[in-house]
């Protein structure tokens, strides 16, 4: 483990388990976006979450839950 993520504390189990709920929910309708699948979504969809990666204190966890929720909504809404 990088000295840098040693120091971070711990993730919250429940938010984490939110996130990864999400990450798949969003890969799954990525199969089917209109601007070249999956091969477009899913590095993409990566890097948005790995920018966020970082994040510990629970209440920015949880606004990045809500921005990927709208994000969810607006894909189906295709």
């Amino acid at each position: 483990m990088p000295p840098a993520a040693a120091a971070l504390p711990p993730p919250n189990p429940q938010l984490r388990a939110q996130v990864i709920a999400i990450y798949k929910q969003l890969l799954y309708l990525g199969r089917e976006y209109p601007a070249g699948g999956i091969a477009y979504v899913r590095p993409r969809l990566h890097r948005a979450f790995m920018a966020n990666a970082h994040l510990r204190d629970d209440v920015a966890v949880r606004q990045g839950i809500v921005r990927a929720e709208f994000v969810r909504k607006e894909i189906e809404a295709l």
